[in-house]
């Protein structure tokens, strides 16, 4: 982005979002009479720790000097979101913003739950960034495992695709299902470098199972992987599937994983097992956040 117009949208993305506050939702008192909604200039610098002058000429969109610890400090005195963090960062330094630690307990929404539980022949996992499982419905638990008897810390996707065989057993072509996963898995990688959890994560799969590294050295990418999925099921036999990958809240890096039956019978086979499953627990199979 050229400077004059990056600067430009600085200054118009600073006044929109103090126009925004009042100083009743910042905690501070209101005074006098105003002459145009929001904070002043003022009072978001008081409130950011810095010179009401240099907050003047950052918001006038002059080419001053800016550190990142200022600016963190202006997200908050604007109250931002994560997306308006990010771009309040993009504008004053045209870089991305620093990683900020990620809520590591997303909320499974009501809408997302009736998602699930209406798609209820379409197994489908909510993942998060780091490609923990943190939600599925009864076609998943039909067609893959029960994972409310997987302890918590194990709930990954990646980490169950490497370390329980009958991931391995079901997935005719593996290989397939594997880097599709682990092309998403290094897309997140890529995107929160500075999270060391994942480095950590790695190293202890690599001692886990060394065949991960053989997979892991391909460098696959991929923010929305497509796979073609047959699955030897064994109560089911031959079941043919689409898996797509859809972007559910994009703040919290939540997904969803939906296998599509690729013919009728497969769908048949689903419904059946989802029907057997259900006469066995009704509960739908969404944990408790």
């Amino acid at each position: 982005m050229h400077d004059d117009v990056r600067l430009q949208s600085l200054s118009e993305f600073l006044k929109t979002h103090r126009a925004k506050l009042q100083p009743n939702e910042v905690g501070l008192p209101s005074v006098g009479r105003r002459r145009t909604p929001g904070l002043r200039r003022e009072e978001v610098a008081q409130l950011a720790g810095i010179s009401t002058t240099w907050y003047t000429w950052l918001e006038q969109g002059r080419n001053i000097s800016v550190t990142t610890q200022v600016l963190e400090r202006i997200a908050l005195a604007l109250k931002l979101n994560e997306e308006e963090r990010k771009y309040l960062f993009m504008l004053a330094l045209n870089s991305p913003a620093p990683l900020t630690e990620v809520n590591h307990s997303p909320v499974i929404t009501p809408a997302i739950k009736l998602i699930l539980n209406e798609l209820r022949n379409f197994p489908m996992l909510i993942s998060d960034r780091r490609c923990n499982i943190v939600g599925w419905n009864q076609a998943a638990a039909a067609i893959f495992i029960d994972f409310a008897q997987i302890p918590a810390n194990e709930r990954n996707m990646i980490w169950l695709l490497f370390t329980r065989r009958e991931f391995k057993a079901l997935a005719v072509n593996w290989r397939d299902f594997v880097r599709g996963f682990l092309a998403l898995f290094r897309s997140y990688y890529g995107k929160y470098m500075g999270d060391t959890w994942y480095k950590n994560f790695i190293e202890k799969l690599n001692n886990e199972n060394p065949e991960f590294q053989s997979f892991w050295s391909h460098n696959d990418v991929s923010s929305a992987p497509e796979v073609f999925i047959e699955f030897r099921h064994a109560k089911a036999g031959k079941m043919l599937f689409d898996l797509t990958s859809l972007e559910v809240k994009r703040d919290a890096d939540l997904r969803f994983s939906v296998f599509t039956p690729s013919d009728s019978n497969t769908e048949m086979k689903v419904r059946r097992l989802v029907h057997k499953l259900n006469q066995e627990n009704p509960n739908p199979y969404i944990p408790e956040m």
